[in-house]
């Protein structure tokens, strides 16, 4: 039961680095409009860790729980939150055009949390159906090993290149999350619906590249309008 088999240790070590990267990434999307990412961060680690506490307490039978509700929820938060990042996203370019020095808008931690949390839960959902299934084939050392290697990994490299990230210019920085956060929601949705998306996850990069086109041509659209006046 405490012997380290090898091949389980780097699947789980594996699952952990790809689901969990897409945590970090949304995070960093949800952040795009605030000071600090800790609000998002904090909703994600709280929401892993409210999935790893169900998947002590009930086992195996998180296995037999359907995923397609939380996929739902999830896709439903990241779309409205993925809006309200649009239209700041949509004032900072218009702010840049004009040159003003309008202060920056309030930090909306709540919601900033609220997609962390449910960011985390769904990816952590993903990694223990996985870490239960070796478990179950009595490999539960190596599985839990591995899942936690990885996740230290990601973390320590999430800290180092985070900020780095975030000293991307701010309109191209919004732009990217706000297109990021409606491409998940979309890949999210379409797996609700039982859609098999070609390549699983990596469809994600031409769905990100499909909605960064369309935002920022519906920016464009709307910053040759005249803007109303105050």
């Amino acid at each position: 039961m405490y012997s380290v088999y090898v091949p389980v240790l780097l699947a789980a070590f594996l699952i952990t680095v790809l689901e969990m990267t897409e945590v970090v990434a949304l995070v960093l999307a949800l952040g795009a409009d605030e000071a600090s990412l800790r609000h998002g961060a904090a909703g994600a680690v709280a929401g892993c860790f409210a999935i790893a506490v169900v998947a002590l307490v009930s086992g195996r039978a998180l296995l037999l729980a359907p995923r397609t509700y939380l996929l739902w929820a999830a896709a439903v938060v990241l779309a409205a939150f993925g809006l309200f990042l649009f239209r700041s996203t949509l004032r900072t370019y218009r702010r840049v055009r004009a040159a003003a020095s309008t202060p920056p808008s309030a930090p909306h931690r709540v919601a900033q949390f609220v997609g962390g949390f449910t960011v985390g839960a769904v990816e952590a959902t993903e990694v223990v159906v996985v870490l239960l299934a070796l478990t179950a084939a009595g490999y539960g050392a190596s599985a839990i090993v591995g899942a936690l290697a990885g996740g230290g990994m990601l973390v320590v490299v999430a800290l180092a290149v985070g900020e780095r990230v975030r000293r991307i210019k701010v309109p191209w920085l919004k732009l990217g999350g706000t297109s990021m956060l409606f491409a998940f929601a979309a890949f999210w949705t379409g797996e609700a619906r039982g859609i098999s998306w070609p390549g699983n996850d990596l469809f994600l990069i031409p769905l990100f590249l499909l909605s960064l086109g369309i935002v920022r041509g519906v920016l464009e659209l709307l910053l040759r309008r005249r803007p109303r006046a105050a």
